[in-house]
Parts: C-alpha cells; structure tokens; sequence
C-alpha cells in the first residue's frame, strides 16, 4: 500500500469520525449516518490494500 492511499484513507476515516460527531452534536441523523458510512467504505479500501500487499510479499 503507498503511502498515499494510506494518507487518502485516514482522511477519509477522520472526515468520517468528523462527520458522525457533527451529526450527534446537531442531532442530524443523516450527516451522523453519512459519517460512519464514510468510515467503513476507508475500512474496507485499508483491508483491501492490506490483501495487496500480503500477495506482493509472497
């Protein structure tokens, strides 16, 4: 994984975090769920990219 996908992902996984707090202070469910749907979709590339880079290894 370079290190800009790992930059990219934790943005997106802190603007994510950012979000879901935003949506609780404010009560708006929509940003909340907006928020963690962001931090799963940075999850899954981060798994995605960890996969790649076991096969590469070999």
């Amino acid at each position: 994984m370079g290190i800009g996908d790992k930059i990219q992902n934790a943005a997106q996984d802190l603007g994510g975090k950012a979000k879901e707090a935003a949506g609780n202070a404010t009560d708006n469910d929509r940003l909340k769920a907006e928020g963690q749907k962001d931090q799963v979709v940075a999850d899954a590339k981060k798994v995605g990219q960890d996969v790649k880079d076991e096969f590469k290894r070999d």
